[in-house]
């Protein structure tokens, strides 16, 4: 029989054998067999770069793959062990519930502040410089974890803001573009790489979750020098500790193996001329032209404000005065749910696609929200059961929403400014979280208006479209939209950031349209593709330039009636 001990004097299990840890309470109960499940899940829906082995990998991807994902992994177990104790380390400092719900809105209220700019920041300084710059920031806000002083834990708190907002986009930019314009793989390899991202990052913070109760039950909670002591070590510091351990050794692997990269040289970033407000002015000016940038923004909003309004409500909610909540384990728990939710993207996305993938989250975190909130507050062990199976539901679903909402996101959003979108989708999000916060209400009504935002994603989700948006991704020669990364050149009248809407006709190999004989009138807005046609017919296209001109015999800027022979009129 496998025994387990705990170095922690005083600890309520002292020393139990395998069986009598697995059989404790329901929490623990639990592990073998959604274990069980997620292993099983994820063999199924194990991700292969090619199929059936008949295509031969470009000969560094395999290098490239290692280099991210041994820092993606380093980088997201930093934040992963720190999630289920940061609630838990404040009450155990003495904060009232309300003082804890204020340091969460202060680091929510950092990542909506600075995350405006740090995605200008990063496409105009340098993704691997920023992600160099997160492991920092969250080193140094671990730091402040062992002090028992209301202001430095502040402090922690908006170091920590910034680095959130860091990892939720700097690493996925620095390798959307590695992947795409520096090493040229195909795009098919994306999203593999999106599959296994994620598969690495739930694996990551399953064993971050038993990492972490491991280290928090081995060593006692205690000041440092005598009971007057501010500084604290061993207990719920052990987890952010560990986090140190992880942010060092991944800023020594992104120095040493990654190359840099920036905003794209395209036209956004020409017409910017390298300032970070200009770049944001054109990242909010593609949110407010471009009705799919924004319905994305809005999805991104309801979904991830909700789930980061259920990270502050799920510790007070599982509290019970007859079983204290083991964090670990119960984090554990929610990650291995996650993983089943990712691999059941990976199956369900052989038959369908992000968007549908997503309706389906969506209709999940409806109901498990629902659950919870009528189940919340009740205090019984049925409730407390209903209110576990309720959240793991909600955990499912949020493994199928990212790898589903990363690949939307890489289709719809432009790489020149891809960094500073994502961090404005962050704007909405944090707001909403900062303010279920300052409302101090209970967690049942918190759940009800969660409920209410998973409805209105799957409302905002149907007015996305990514076929519309992608030519890659259209396999019809008629073309009604064509984007989103060309060249339009009308035979002498180039113009470099524009798309072309509206335009029937048939796509070569090399992605230029061509029509067999006049092109109908149509209207170019947004951004680029190659236009040629082989006659000088002279049906007109409309031009609605957002913010570029056009060059050529005439050059003309706005909203301007062109000739395909390249004359302005």
């Amino acid at each position: 029989m496998v025994e387990m001990g705990v170095l922690k004097e005083g600890s309520t299990f002292a020393k139990l054998d395998l069986a009598s840890y697995l059989s404790q309470d329901i929490y623990h109960g639990a592990l073998v067999p959604l274990l069980s499940a997620t292993v099983g899940l994820a063999w199924l829906a194990r991700s292969r770069p090619t199929s059936g082995g008949a295509e031969k990998l470009p000969a560094n991807f395999r290098a490239f793959e290692w280099s991210y994902f041994s820092v993606w992994a380093l980088c997201a177990a930093a934040d992963w062990l720190q999630g289920p104790y940061t609630y838990a380390l404040y009450e155990a400092y003495g904060f009232s519930p309300a003082e804890i719900a204020q340091l969460f809105v202060v680091g929510y209220g950092s990542s909506l502040v600075f995350g405006c700019f740090v995605g200008s920041f990063t496409d105009r300084y340098g993704r691997k410089r920023c992600c160099i710059l997160y492991c920092l920031l969250y080193l140094f806000s671990c730091l402040t974890k062992h002090f028992k002083r209301y202001s430095m834990l502040l402090v922690g708190r908006v170091t920590g803001g910034i680095a959130t907002s860091m990892l939720n986009s700097c690493f996925e930019c620095w390798m959307v573009s590695e992947h795409l314009q520096r090493h040229k793989f195909p795009e098919h390899l994306l999203s593999y790489m999106f599959s296994m991202m994620y598969t690495v990052m739930y694996c990551v913070a399953i064993a971050s979750g038993l990492a972490g109760q491991a280290v928090t039950d081995a060593f006692a909670f205690r000041p440092v020098g005598g009971p007057d002591s501010i500084v604290y070590i061993g207990g719920y510091c052990g987890p952010f500790d560990l986090s140190i351990v992880c942010t060092t050794l991944g800023a020594m692997v992104i120095s040493s193996t990654w190359e840099e990269n920036y905003g794209s040289e395209g036209s956004v970033k020409v017409q910017a001329g390298g300032s970070v407000l200009a770049n944001l002015r054109a990242a909010s000016n593609l949110i407010r032209s471009d009705g799919q940038v924004l319905a994305l923004g809005l999805v991104v909003s309801c979904f991830e404000g909700s789930m980061y309004a259920w990270v502050f409500n799920w510790t007070p909610a599982l509290e019970t005065q007859t079983l204290p909540p083991p964090h670990g384990v119960i984090f554990a728990l929610f990650m291995m749910a996650c993983m089943c939710g990712a691999s059941a993207s990976t199956l369900l996305g052989r038959r369908l696609s992000p968007r549908s993938s997503l309706l389906l989250a969506f209709g999940m975190g409806f109901v498990a929200f629902a659950i919870s909130a009528g189940a919340a507050g009740g205090g019984s062990e049925g409730h407390l059961r209903l209110i576990l199976l309720s959240f793991l539901s909600f955990e499912f679903a949020v493994g199928v929403y990212f790898p589903s909402i990363g690949t939307l996101k890489s289709e719809i959003v432009p790489e020149q400014v891809r960094g500073t979108v994502y961090n404005l989708y962050r704007m909405p999000l944090n707001a909403v979280v900062v303010g279920l916060l300052l409302s101090n209400i209970a967690p049942a009504t918190c759940f009800k208006l969660n409920a209410l935002l998973m409805f209105l994603a799957a409302l905002c989700i149907r007015s996305v479209h990514p076929n519309l948006k992608n030519k890659n991704k259209m396999s019809d020669p008629e073309l009604g939209l064509i984007g989103s990364r060309d060249q339009v050149d009308c035979h002498g009248a180039s113009a470099p950031g524009l798309e072309l809407v509206g335009v029937s006709g048939r796509r070569s190999e090399n992605g230029t349209i061509r029509s067999p004989t006049a092109w109908s009138e149509g209207e170019i807005v947004g951004r680029r593709t190659s236009l040629e046609s082989p006659t000088a017919a002279s049906p007109l296209a409309a031009l609605a330039a957002t913010g570029g001109g056009v060059g050529g015999p005439g050059a003309v800027a706005g909203r301007t009636r062109l000739d395909l022979a390249g004359s302005a009129a």
